[in-house]
């Protein structure tokens, strides 16, 4: 069944449309066209649609952090969170833990789809396999380098689950990134120490992104240019970024944004309180720590958009770009247009910018 939905002012993901609609069936775009070409459909009306964004790291939501509650309630509760802020899909992340952690969370996905739930696009898996040098909030007895048999156990048990791993190339073998590449998982590089000859070589063999760029890395420096110096100079590898102003300050990103252009794109990096288990966050101001350490930030998706425009002199339609064409493209997804053959999933504003309703 057709449906259709009417706006003031369409943002494709590429330009505005003005008094166009959008037809959908089965859950995919059929057309969007002028609204004046429509006859006798009932139509939805609203001021402004926008792609869905689209969140490839957050931990956990309204008091569940997920891999302290690997079970399904706490992806409806993410669900909640991530769609309040226009992110109708996202990746659940799992930090550096122990595996029986990593199981419990691939079987909490597995049930969260059984459940008819929404918007989780699999699990991003990040560490253990990281260099203790740039752990950041991560624990540090859990770090290590993997073996071949133990990273091809878990991507066994978490087939069609797993679908990201942060990594640090300096620390993991050729045979262990070309294993995880062969299960069509996306390898990010992060918490890493890497040299920028490391870097360019990992991204030379498979590696097409790196993780919270500026955080937990070597950095740019005159005389070792580190992972950020690789990332920047290298024409393909794409990078997240956290724009809360604590993580990252705002004139960094500026700087990341004019070097890299469409190669940024954002994350949150967000996380919800907890005073048990290894990760003990706790907010604090506009972020949140973990054992005194800065340890992920209390973004929405639509608040760093937000933040893209006031601070960091990015265009609206560029920062909206950002947070949906650009996770789309490094996660090889039908998703972040507003155009035929894409997935019908959008979010409606308001006047004020703020989400009005979410159509997935």
């Amino acid at each position: 069944m057709q449906q259709v939905y009417s706006a003031e002012k369409i943002f494709t993901g590429e330009e505005w449309l003005y008094h166009h609609s959008i037809i959908t069936e089965d859950k995919k775009i059929v057309a969007v066209v002028p609204s004046a070409s429509i006859e006798n459909l009932s139509t939805l009306k609203y001021t402004t649609l926008i792609p869905a964004l689209i969140d490839l790291q957050i931990y956990g939501a309204h008091g569940k952090l997920f891999a302290m509650y690997p079970e399904a309630d706490a992806l409806f509760k993410l669900y909640d969170y991530c769609s309040m802020g226009g992110a109708l899909h996202f990746c659940v992340t799992v930090a550096t833990n122990n595996y029986e952690v990593f199981y419990q969370c691939i079987d909490a996905v597995r049930d969260y789809w059984k459940q008819g739930g929404k918007g989780c696009l699999g699990l991003h898996i990040e560490g253990p396999w990281i260099n203790t040098v740039k752990r950041g909030a991560h624990i540090a007895s859990f770090i290590h380098s993997p073996s071949v048999e133990e990273v091809k156990a878990l991507l066994e048990y978490g087939k069609g689950v797993i679908r990201m791993i942060t990594l640090a190339p300096e620390v993991c073998s050729e045979e262990v990134v070309a294993l995880i590449r062969s299960y069509d998982i996306l390898i990010s590089a992060g918490h890493s120490n890497a040299t920028y000859a490391q870097a360019v070589e990992a991204f030379n063999t498979g590696i097409p992104t790196v993780t919270h760029l500026y955080n937990a890395m070597s950095p740019l420096q005159h005389r070792e240019p580190g992972l950020v110096g690789a990332v920047f100079n290298h024409p393909t590898v794409m990078a997240s970024i956290i724009p809360d102003g604590y993580h990252v300050d705002f004139a960094a990103v500026q700087i990341a944004k004019k070097i890299m252009q469409e190669r940024l794109f954002v994350i949150t990096d967000a996380v919800t309180e907890t005073t048990t288990g290894p990760y003990p966050h706790q907010l604090a101001g506009d972020k949140y720590e973990s054992n005194g350490i800065l340890s992920g930030s209390a973004l929405t998706m639509l608040k760093a958009v937000k933040n893209l425009v006031a601070y960091c002199d990015i265009t609206l339609e560029e920062a909206l770009r950002m947070c949906s064409l650009y996770p789309a493209k490094i996660a090889g997804l039908p998703l972040g247009r507003i155009e035929q053959g894409f997935t019908a999933s959008f979010v409606a504003l308001d006047d004020n910018n703020e989400v009005l309703k979410v159509i997935d």
